[in-house]
């Protein structure tokens, strides 16, 4: 059996969120060494919190790990593009590479929307790297909102 990648992982995180009744989005933060040092899924609903988005608490957890407010040489990996309060956090995490599934162009805030990271206020541009896992994120976020409809 192969080892699970950093996007298995997330997705991972986002089955899990859907089986929580959260929008199925998974994230997962890796440091300069390989080791994971967050994973979450959103927990909006749970937390009653509208920023519980499943990067902002991979940042929070990845931050407290490391004891410093800068995910420098850290990338991200999270299924679905990240909106535009969540690229805000990336950008200011200074985190190396944001790497993510579907698409969102409804509420995405990087290659949709306000497009974040190329704003001239935005201070850290990470690499980007959309599309990884897409078909099986967007499928689980299909397959969540058709059983709500």
């Amino acid at each position: 059996m192969e080892k699970p990648t950093y996007m298995d992982r997330a997705l991972a995180e986002a089955r899990a969120a859907g089986a929580r009744g959260e929008v199925p989005i998974g994230c997962v933060i890796v440091g300069p060494d390989g080791a994971v040092l967050a994973e979450a899924g959103n927990r909006t609903e749970e937390a009653k919190d509208p920023t519980a988005h499943a990067e902002l608490l991979a940042i929070r957890a990845a931050a407290a790990t490391l004891g410093a407010p800068r995910l420098v040489d850290c990338d991200l990996y999270v299924t679905l593009e990240p909106c535009p309060m969540c690229a805000q956090a990336i950008s200011f995490a200074r985190l190396r590479r944001v790497y993510w599934g579907a698409g969102d162009p409804k509420g995405g805030g990087v290659e949709h929307g306000p497009r974040i990271f190329d704003q001239p206020t935005c201070h850290h541009r990470p690499e980007l790297y959309p599309g990884l896992g897409e078909r099986e994120a967007a499928e689980l976020l299909r397959a969540f909102f058709r059983e709500r409809r």
